[in-house]
């Protein structure tokens, strides 16, 4: 079992090596490495991102086969599958990281930021209940009185919703709140820049 600090230097690591180009050559072939894997599993990290297509977990950290539990959604919202999800690979495979993903120019904040300054036009019930989770991170800047307009909102608003995932899993879980004080887990924030490639993390570091 890796430690959640361990885990995390691989990822800084590997994040450091996509950008710059240099990404490791795995020392087992495809092929090999999938047959490893058939008989189980054992990735050292959970990272719940966004589905962006732009924002590729295993390439953004250089990782392979079996090396990271992904899972993806828009805005990287934190609903009951995904804590399901979360608590499925801290249980069953003892991963003790956990990394909440966030991204600039998200759409998912930007169609929230648009809902809230009354740009929006029609969603679905289905695209609305991603927005509807988003929501109170964005209101919450708002409400504290930041003078931002809407891009600076976006940018703030895609911190703020990271933040709100993380509280999310850490304490809306008794399941991953009994592994967090018992066993090690860690569930930290990030957002990945589309710009420059690089992935900071913030909350719980």
């Amino acid at each position: 079992m890796i430690s959640a600090d361990d885990a995390l230097a691989l990822l800084r690591e590997g994040n450091r090596r996509f950008v710059e180009s240099q990404s490791k050559s795995p020392s087992l072939s495809v092929h090999e490495r999938r047959a490893a894997l058939v008989a189980g599993q054992e990735p050292f990290a959970i990272v719940l991102g966004c589905s962006d297509s732009r924002v590729p977990a295993e390439l953004v950290f250089d990782q392979g086969f079996g090396d990271l539990f992904v899972i993806r959604v828009a805005g990287n919202i934190v609903a009951p599958s995904q804590v399901g999800s979360v608590e499925f690979a801290a249980a069953r495979f003892a991963t003790r990281l956990v990394v909440v993903m966030g991204h600039s120019q998200c759409g998912a904040i930007t169609a929230t930021v648009e809902e809230l300054l009354g740009r929006a036009p029609p969603q679905s019930r289905n695209l609305r209940s991603i927005v509807d989770r988003v929501r109170p991170s964005v209101e919450a800047l708002l409400a504290g009185g930041c003078a931002l307009d809407a891009e600076a909102l976006i940018r703030e608003g895609v911190r703020a919703n990271v933040r709100t995932s993380t509280h999310h899993l850490r304490h809306g879980s008794e399941l991953l709140e009994g592994l967090i004080r018992e066993e090690g887990l860690r569930v930290v924030g990030a957002e990945y820049s589309l710009e420059s490639g690089v992935v900071t993390f913030f909350d719980g570091v």
